[in-house]
């Protein structure tokens, strides 16, 4: 069985989700390797899950979410945090792995859902 990868954005300075924010998923085994990039939907998430199936094993990875980017296009007045990585480890491919943010232009939160 094999689980699967996901994330949502929340921007706590609107209360609610954060809709047009890019996310970049990265490889951290061996070579520094792009998997794949997403726009959030309306709902803060992206269309299905990032990795899943067969795409799920075992190595290191990072979600890099482009913070200023979507604050600058809500017209938030200069915000202090440009990207934010967040690398972690996947130890189980059968296993979920929910990743979300929680972010302001100047302060954010993370921690594994499942």
């Amino acid at each position: 069985m094999h689980g699967k990868l996901s994330t949502h954005v929340l921007d706590l300075t609107r209360g609610r989700p954060a809709a047009g924010m890019r996310i970049e998923l990265w490889n951290h085994d061996g070579k520094h390797t792009l998997l794949k990039a997403v726009t959030t939907n309306a709902e803060g998430r992206t269309d299905g899950p990032l990795l899943e199936g067969v795409a799920m094993v075992v190595g290191s990875y990072e979600l890099l979410f482009f913070v200023k980017d979507y604050f600058v296009t809500h017209r938030t007045d200069s915000p202090f945090l440009d990207r934010v990585p967040i690398r972690f480890a996947i130890a189980d491919a059968s296993a979920g792995y929910h990743i979300p943010l929680l972010v302001t232009p100047w302060a954010y939160s993370t921690y594994r859902g499942s």
